[in-house]
């Protein structure tokens, strides 16, 4: 027997992604319900390859009664609204937004990491999904903090503009085009030109310098891994549709050699390991769209402290980052948590 679905915000980037990945993974479906807001209502989306239609139904009507999982890709204004709704009426959220991330009762979830805290969902019904560069920085240091135990780590992104949704990949494309044919190129999604550029700013800034992005890194990998941990980050976005990388520089507790990690990564589920010493042999943001790993290459050690290793990491952000990690989590509560008499 299988589940009832609903994809809330299935018109976006990310939404349309999780129906992708619940066709592509034969997600034990009953019924799948494509939810949006009211301006896409009637709209018809694609049910990944099967060649199934679904017509986008009204979020703001939508009963959610009867069905045993949502997965939430509308942001938080809309989590906050109809995520509690959805929960209430007895369909568990997964919920992609940073809404709820930091509440101590709802359980962040990578089901490679720390799987076993899913039991703490039935407190609100609702589990969260993290952040799209913690998920895949997360995956990567797991294994490594249990063989050698992490004391800080330092993280640079390098984050694609599929990051910020559909607006920010169109910025990227109309500011390239012209630029190669001379129009004007004025800034719209991002607080400067995105084509041909970084721009080290991502999410709001606060008090103490840091941006909401990088803070978002530094609590959550605290509370999927564990609160000891020190990590700093700076978040920049680049000039990439798709694929987020990250150059991760890690100090341990325990004595730990790049080749060690090497090994203890190359048995690491989620983890493809591309570390050849020579032109081309790691992974870059182009190679990994589409894919559900997160990819780690240049494993080297850091001789500029005791216990030191340097890494780069890539994955898909809409996939590890966000929608693969949604149904991952659905795939888990339904192997755990939610199973139905045959």
């Amino acid at each position: 027997m299988g589940y009832r679905v609903a994809v809330v915000g299935a018109t976006g980037n990310v939404g349309r992604e999780m129906l992708n990945i619940l066709a592509e993974r034969q997600f034990p479906l009953d019924e799948i319900a494509a939810v949006a807001s009211p301006r896409s209502t009637g709209d018809i989306i694609d049910f990944g390859d099967s060649g199934q239609e679904l017509k986008v139904k009204n979020l703001e009507h939508f009963d959610f009664s009867g069905w045993d999982i949502a997965l939430f890709a509308a942001g938080s204004d809309v989590s906050k609204v109809h995520a509690p709704r959805a929960a209430q009426a007895g369909c568990t959220v997964i919920d992609n937004s940073s809404l709820y991330r930091m509440d101590p009762d709802v359980p962040l979830i990578v089901p490679e990491v720390n799987a076993e805290a899913i039991v703490g969902y039935t407190r609100k019904n609702i589990i969260a999904n993290p952040n799209c560069s913690t998920a895949q920085l997360v995956v990567a240091l797991k294994p490594l903090h249990d063989a050698a135990r992490i004391k800080r780590v330092v993280v640079a992104t390098y984050q694609s503009v599929s990051g910020a949704g559909k607006q920010g990949m169109d910025e990227l494309f109309e500011q390239s085009r012209n630029i190669f044919v001379g129009d004007a190129n004025e800034p719209v999604k991002f607080t400067k030109q995105i084509a041909f550029n970084v721009i080290p700013h991502i999410d709001t800034f606060l008090d103490d310098g840091s941006t909401k992005e990088e803070w978002k890194m530094v609590v959550e990998t605290k509370k999927i891994l564990g609160p000891s941990i020190k990590l700093t980050a700076t978040c920049v976005r680049v000039p990439v549709f798709v694929g987020h990388s990250e150059a991760v520089n890690i100090e341990f507790e325990n004595e730990i050699s790049a080749d060690e990690a090497r090994n203890i990564l190359r048995e690491a589920p989620g983890v493809m390991v591309v570390d050849k010493r020579e032109d081309g042999g790691y992974v870059t943001p182009i190679e990994c769209v589409g894919e559900y790993a997160t990819y780690v290459s240049r494993i080297r050690e850091d001789s500029t402290v005791e216990n030191g290793l340097s890494l780069w990491v890539v994955s898909d952000n809409l996939r590890k980052g966000a929608a693969l990690n949604a149904v991952q989590i659905a795939e888990l509560l339904g192997r755990k948590h939610l199973q139905k008499a045959a």
